[in-house]
């Protein structure tokens, strides 16, 4: 390329493709311990899906999102019945190899390692993210009561209350069970009559997301940090070190780190690693409310599938999983589904969104990010595939990641992230 298209040439240490939470915090990690980081996207840090998502550090979830086993929400799925999750057709053929692998994946005995493993990680979220938060004076975006999952029937609400007891015997994680007068008294708004509720008590929930990334950043330029907003091209390798080429300029580096979530591909599949990445996308919308209503926490209708938040920017409804090409254009089918059951259980008032947040969650066939090295390039590293956890776990990913970089034993055991679980995808 000529001189007259790259016209300036960087030199750091570690170059970080990515400006969302995981890649902000790598780099908060990695300025930390003494490492020059060059952070590079397209857009403005935390614009992506670390900008729309439920707000929640998730620190009850040990068990990522499986895939449907029983016959009856397989029926609702596929005949496009359910609000939880709706499909593509025309994106099956591409996504059908790696769904193939999350079902196979979420199988009881395979499911019940992978928790073992992702239990450990979902630990260090509070911690990671409490070190931040203070470093970034960030904490009046914080509310640290829990949240809750609202049951519309006392059988569910039984047979997760099962599963709460169980985690909290297992992993040290607290909850109530709150019947459903309790939960009149405490959230007097929604819909009367519900069977009750589980509150989750250790999460911590955010009242911008997108403010709380905004800030971590913040931090990152403090530390020294250098961010280039330009479209990436290419991550190429001398064998010694990287270069990238974006649309105006090279920067090189020692060391690369790919934390692109769903445009990962992009640049992994030219040096040869074909992961069995798919996404699920997400919708959110604002809204104000009727009247003199209030909802006092975070709300998961459990039994429905989508989120109220009362966020600064209104009440935030999230949508469940979209299984989609990335790109392709935005449907409002899961949305309205969502809305017009939201509005039954609580008085929401008019859009304050011209148009919904659509997000792309960056999933893996077996619900576990990729943490850790390239196996055939030296000075590769990847920090993708975090699916519905990745603001939840950022923070923690960027630490782990940043004590591998530097020769540290990792605070706890990484090869389960490792991608060499995927190695069929890349050749030995």
């Amino acid at each position: 390329m000529s001189a007259q298209v790259h016209n300036r040439l960087m030199k750091h240490d570690v170059i970080i493709l990515g400006a969302g939470i995981v890649g902000i915090s790598t780099g908060i990690h990695l300025l930390r311990r003494g490492r020059s980081v060059l952070i590079v996207d397209r857009r403005e840090p935390g614009r992506e899906t670390s900008y729309g998502n439920a707000g929640v550090i998730q620190r009850e979830g040990v068990r990522p999102h499986t895939f449907p086993r029983d016959l009856s929400t397989l029926m609702q799925v596929g005949l496009h019945l359910s609000t939880a999750a709706r499909y593509d057709p025309l994106a099956l053929p591409r996504f059908a190899p790696p769904l193939l692998r999350y079902w196979w994946k979420s199988s009881p005995g395979n499911y019940r390692q992978i928790v073992r493993s992702y239990a450990p990680l979902i630990g260090m979220s509070i911690d990671e993210h409490a070190d931040f938060i203070a470093a970034a004076s960030a904490d009046d975006l914080v509310v640290r009561k829990g949240w809750m999952f609202v049951y519309r029937t006392a059988e569910a609400l039984r047979r997760d209350a099962a599963k709460a007891r169980a985690d909290h015997e297992q992993f040290g994680i607290n909850s109530s069970q709150i019947e459903g007068a309790e939960l009149e008294r405490r959230e007097p708004d929604l819909k009367k009559g519900l069977a009750g509720a589980i509150h989750w008590q250790d999460p911590w929930t955010i009242r911008n997301p997108g403010a709380l990334v905004s800030a971590y950043f913040e931090l990152f330029k403090s530390l020294g940090g250098t961010f280039l907003n330009d479209r990436i091209d290419s991550l190429e390798t001398d064998g010694e070190g990287w270069s990238v080429r974006t649309a105006n300029s090279l920067a090189e580096g020692r060391e690369a780190v790919v934390a692109l979530g769903p445009w990962a591909p992009e640049v992994l599949e030219p040096l040869g690693y074909r992961l069995p990445l798919f996404v699920k996308r997400g919708y959110h919308m604002h809204y104000g409310t009727r009247g003199e209503a209030k909802l006092n926490t975070w709300i998961l209708d459990t039994e429905v599938g989508y989120l109220l938040a009362p966020m600064t920017q209104g009440i935030r409804l999230t949508t469940g999983a979209e299984f989609a090409h990335r790109d392709s254009a935005p449907t409002p089918i899961q949305l309205g589904k969502a809305e017009a059951e939201a509005r039954k259980l609580f008085p929401l008032g008019d859009r304050l969104d011209p148009e919904p947040w659509k997000g792309a969650r960056p999933c893996t066939p077996d619900m576990m990010p990729i943490i850790g090295p390239a196996p055939r390039h030296k000075g590769l590293w990847a920090a993708i595939g975090h699916a519905h956890h990745g603001f939840t776990l950022g923070p923690a990913t960027g630490r782990l990641l940043s004590e591998a970089m530097t020769g540290t034993r990792p605070a706890i055991d990484i090869s389960p992230f490792a991608m060499e679980r995927f190695r069929g995808s890349y050749g030995r």
